[in-house]
């Protein structure tokens, strides 16, 4: 703890010291230095612990021209690399500093070093030439001013300041003149008059020495040729012309006209200009002048940024023998146009910007200068196009790219940056550098479906393994980030209410997962068992879709999966609501879905045409078209006393009844649905022909005991034995004459105030089946069961809701207890009842004594 907080503490100070030295280190080193010489320690300047340097790479960014420093990896040190020239590197230019960037990572950070190399005294001045001709007349004039070259030195400062001496003469001393702030002007003048027959010839050694400790000399010759005769120089208007010419002046341009007289006659009053020397040297032929009329021009471009100032020494000499020359200077000063271009420099590249890198974060540092000066060296910068990213400005000439705006990769996946630089000129010169910024991609998108529900439909009994639909959800991340794996969620079948599917089948919860799967990489949803209509018809479960990033993200999507229905399940028999056979109802003894069951009925002759004598009861257990039934009546063919609705299956006479029809009709009808391909169920009906009193016995006998009636018909055609039939049918025959009368005025009763319909509701799956003479239809429903009996005529329309399933197997009806007899039982044989004559009941109530009386005598036998 006490470490951090001197870490911390530590780089308060040193960003305290920073601001207060303005962001920058200083050091000096003497040019000449040798390699290895120690700078500085640069990284305690800095502020950085011992072996920091090395691990955040401290180091120097490349710059345009070489600095001949380095950084020492180890120490941190700033060293001197390869020889340090001062005038190599900066010429007259004085103070010479370099401006050297330094470069820290973890985290990135640019520090500006300034280096003085200051100057030492190694170049000693120089002549333009060893030797210096001059040719005077014996008679030039005392205090006559003869200009000399004045030596160089590329040293600066005191070393570069000069003095001369001349070598001990009677005749001439040496004489400097400033002529302006830039420009010593040489002389030498004769003090004494000269006699060119006692020394022609005048042998003198000028030497210059710099200011330096020790000083450095250079020497050159001058010899001094006395001429005899003319005696009158040409001589300038003026001294020294100055001249100002913009760097962009075109070659050929007038640069001045120089003027010089001399007051002699003839040929020696005629005078011939040239140029005696220039400097720099290098310039020679710059400039050139009309000999006759003392015009300088421009002879190559100028270049401010390489000479800004050019001295001319021009000469005007006579034509005399021997010809006699007079001197001025032409100082021309270069004025600086915006001719350089910025430069821009990418010195630092952190790629790639991870998208979710905070505002602020530095990309690139760029370098940008302008060789121009003043206005035209100023330069903006800015980015274009404008965008995420903006310049910082840390020190003169030196940006950071930094990010300004939050990323998106999946918007932008790659920035080409431009770096725009401007000078102040006019005409402003422009430059750009391009930077090209690619995005590194973070998981912040999750998964997204392009539905939040699908719809599939799969129709029942389909295949395991069979494709159901196909799911597919983006993610716009790359990688494994965008990589989508898919699960199945939840949903279930079963349970309690609110479970996430409708289905038939009990209530044990059996997960959407036992049904279906969904391939983890395309997104395929697949049955992994046959689906069943009558257990299944909606299943809803989500699937969920998660992507490969860390952290994990992930997407949802709710899948209705709908069952569509086959005629998979033939027309299933129901028995009659009551337990024995009667006109109007039917008993089943036998059911198949393919096979032909046994039912009972009985007719009485002379029944009218239409009369209503049975019943057919049929369910399917699918739905809609497949479960629409309709009945057939297929055995016997051709003229049949009977006929079975179309869609109600109802048996009714086709017309009136005779003895000739036999005692007995068998009718063979067939059920079959919508359906394809259809489907269908056979009955076999056993219509009895009897006497109309016996029709009506035998129907009070199966309102009070139909069991037995059935159980007679079926032993007397077993043959059992006629000592048990005739109890039987003794028994029968009380019980049911002792209440028929009772019954019917029950019914009687009821019909007239009775409600007209009556309703049974209980739990469990339904069909709505509505039968009529039109035709019948089934619908499936849940949590209600309805019977609907409706009175009137005699052929009335029925509307049952009963299970949407064929009943569970059992014992055929005459091997069972029968139960009493439900309502619809009862009101179909009210119908019937009621149409019986008073005469008839009469009768009834005669037979019924006579049979109780034979009773009485049978059950009195041993």
């Amino acid at each position: 703890m006490g470490e951090c907080v001197c870490a911390v503490l530590r780089v308060l100070v040193l960003q305290a010291v920073w601001a207060l030295c303005g962001g920058q280190v200083r050091y000096s080193v003497p040019e000449e230095a040798k390699a290895g010489t120690v700078v500085g320690r640069l990284a305690q300047d800095l502020g950085l612990e011992a072996g920091e340097a090395e691990a955040r790479r401290l180091r120097l960014v490349a710059q345009g021209r070489r600095a001949s420093v380095e950084v020492s990896g180890a120490s941190g040190a700033l060293v001197v690399s390869s020889r340090l020239d001062r005038e190599e590197l900066c010429g007259k230019s004085a103070p010479c500093a370099l401006r050297l960037e330094v470069l820290v990572e973890q985290p990135l950070r640019v520090f500006h070093v300034e280096l003085e190399v200051t100057d030492i005294n190694d170049n000693a001045p120089i002549f333009p030439a060893a030797r210096k001709n001059i040719s005077l007349p014996e008679n030039t004039p005392l205090g006559s001013r003869f200009p000399l070259e004045g030596a160089s030195d590329a040293d600066t400062g005191v070393n570069a300041q000069l003095s001369y001496t001349l070598s001990p003469s009677d005749h001439f001393r040496a004489e400097e003149e400033n002529a302006n702030s830039r420009s010593k002007s040489l002389f030498v003048v004769l003090r004494k008059s000269l006699d060119r027959e006692t020394i022609p010839v005048h042998r003198l050694l000028l030497t210059a020495s710099d200011g330096g400790q020790p000083s450095l000399t250079g020497t050159v010759e001058l010899v001094i040729s006395v001429l005899d005769i003319n005696d009158n120089v040409p001589q300038f208007n003026q001294s020294v012309y100055n001249v100002v010419l913009p760097e962009d002046a075109l070659v050929g341009k007038l640069v001045v006209r120089v003027n010089a007289t001399d007051l002699d006659l003839g040929i020696y009053g005629e005078v011939i200009y040239e140029i005696d020397t220039v400097v720099p040297p290098s310039a020679t032929d710059a400039f050139s002048i009309d000999e006759n009329t003392g015009e300088i021009r421009l002879m190559e471009p100028l270049d401010f940024e390489t000479v800004t100032i050019y001295d001319l020494n021009i000469k005007a000499k006579d034509k005399g023998i021997p010809p006699l020359s007079g001197h001025c200077k032409v100082v021309v000063e270069v004025m600086d146009v915006n001719d350089n271009a910025p430069e821009v420099w990418v010195t630092s590249l952190s790629v790639p910007v991870p998208e979710d890198a905070s505002v602020g974060t530095v990309v690139a540092l760029l370098s940008v200068s302008d060789r121009d000066s003043g206005a035209n060296g100023r330069v903006r910068c800015w980015v274009w196009p404008s965008g995420p990213f903006g310049l910082e400005a840390t020190f003169t000439g030196s940006y950071s790219l930094v990010l300004r705006e939050a990323l998106d990769r999946e918007r932008v996946s790659e920035y080409e940056v431009e770096v725009r630089a401007e000078d102040g000129g006019s005409p402003a010169l422009r430059a750009s550098r391009g930077v090209r910024v690619p995005v590194s991609d973070v998981n912040d998108n999750a998964p997204a479906f392009s539905q939040a529900v699908y719809t599939v439909l799969a129709r029942e009994n389909n295949a395991a393994g069979a494709e159901l639909a196909r799911l597919w959800a983006r993610d716009p991340d790359e990688a494994g980030n965008g990589r989508v794996s898919y699960s199945v969620a939840e949903g279930g079948v079963g349970g309690a209410a609110g479970s996430s599917s409708v289905g038939g089948g009990g209530s044990v919860w059996r997960p959407a997962s036992s049904y279906v799967s969904v391939d983890a990489e395309s997104g395929r949803v697949w049955a992994l068992q046959p689906l069943d209509y009558e257990e299944l018809q909606v299943l809803q479960f989500e699937v969920r879709a998660v992507d490969a990033g860390e952290p994990p993200l992930c997407g949802n999507a709710t899948v209705q999966l709908f069952v569509l229905d086959e005629n998979d399940n033939a027309p299933a028999l129901l028995p009659a609501a009551g337990g024995g056979p009667e006109p109007g109802a039917v008993s089943l003894e036998a059911s198949s879905g393919l096979g032909s069951g046994t039912l009972w009925a009985w007719a009485a002759w002379g029944a009218p045409a239409g009369q209503v004598v049975a019943k057919i009861r049929a369910v399917d257990a699918d739905s809609g078209y497949n479960a629409w039934l309709r009945y057939e009546l297929w055995e016997p063919r051709g003229k049949s006393p009977f006929r079975v609705g179309l869609y109600s299956g109802e048996v009714s006479t086709a017309r009136a009844l005779e003895e000739a029809d036999g005692p007995r009709q068998r009718l063979v009808i067939v059920v079959r649905d919508h359906g394809e391909p259809a489907r269908s169920a056979t009955a076999t009906l056993s219509v009895s022909l009897v006497e109309g009193a016996e029709a009506a016995l035998a129907a009070g006998a199966g309102s009070g005991s139909s069991l037995l009636v059935a159980r007679s018909a079926v032993g007397g055609e077993s043959g059992s034995g006629a000592t048990a039939a005739t109890n039987v049918w003794l028994v029968v025959a009380i019980c049911a004459v002792s209440s028929l009368f009772l019954l019917a005025v029950v019914l009687y009763g009821a019909s007239r105030w009775a409600p007209r319909a009556a309703v049974l509701a209980g739990p469990g799956p339904t069909t709505l089946v509505c039968a009529s003479e039109v035709g019948s239809w089934s619908y499936s429903q849940r949590h209600s069961r309805s019977l609907c009996v409706a009175d009137g005529a005699g052929k009335s329309d029925l509307m049952v809701f009963s299970p949407n399933f064929a009943p569970p197997p059992g014992p055929a009806a005459k091997d069972t207890q029968p139960e009493p007899s439900s309502v619809l039982d009862t009101v179909l044989l009210a119908s019937r009842v009621s149409s019986i004559s008073p005469k008839v009941v009469r009768g009834y109530r005669v037979l019924n004594d006579v049979i109780v009386s034979s009773a009485c005598a049978a059950m009195s036998l041993p």
